[in-house]
């Protein structure tokens, strides 16, 4: 069970660091973006959309890998006093009841949304270069489908604390500067 988890946990954290580069294509549209436009003030027509797709694809697919490395947003004003077994508990049931209908909603209604655009071969009213969505608007179901595999990985890592009292540990990839500087360099933590 734990090479399975592993294996949908490195699947989740290969896919952020892929879709990581769009931070690197951002930066250099907008700074390109920039140039252009106050400095030769020649403005392009297809800058904007450009940056909303990747913002939107950095967006959809850091998901699972933030679910893969815990790093969402957690209320943990009452879950953090909990013992390891009852943490278990209350993820696996909150996962039942709420991730899993809305990712599946995602996933639905993305799918819909993608198949749609790809019909019509949807592209961009806001832009007179009508750059092409229906590439980008595939993402929203395959973000949808990512997160429910990444759930399962997560349903089944909290089954396993429920049994054995111990979180199973994650997949190392990145660490914030504060947790470097409280902890060392991260290997040994």
């Amino acid at each position: 069970m734990r090479n399975f988890i592993y294996a949908i946990e490195g699947l989740s954290i290969w896919v952020g660091r892929a879709f990581g580069w769009c931070i690197l294509i951002l930066t250099l549209s907008v700074s390109y973006e920039v140039f252009v436009r106050y400095v030769l003030n020649a403005p392009t027509v297809w800058a904007f959309d450009m940056m909303v797709q990747m913002y939107g694809a950095l967006l959809l697919m850091a998901g699972p890998y933030a679910l893969a490395q815990d790093t969402h947003v957690r209320g943990d004003v009452l879950y953090r006093l909990f013992s390891v077994r009852w943490q278990a508990r209350v993820d696996f049931v909150l996962y039942i009841i709420f991730f899993f209908p809305g990712m599946l909603a995602l996933f639905w209604y993305g799918w819909e949304i993608a198949a749609d655009s790809w019909r019509y071969k949807e592209v961009s009213w806001n832009s007179p270069a009508r750059i092409q969505i229906y590439f980008f608007k595939t993402l929203i179901p395959l973000a949808g489908f990512l997160l429910m595999v990444q759930g399962v990985a997560e349903m089944m890592r909290a089954w396993i604390a429920m049994r054995t009292g111990v979180w199973m540990e994650r997949l190392d990839d990145v660490y914030e500067t504060e947790d470097l500087l409280v902890h060392g360099s991260g290997k040994d933590t």
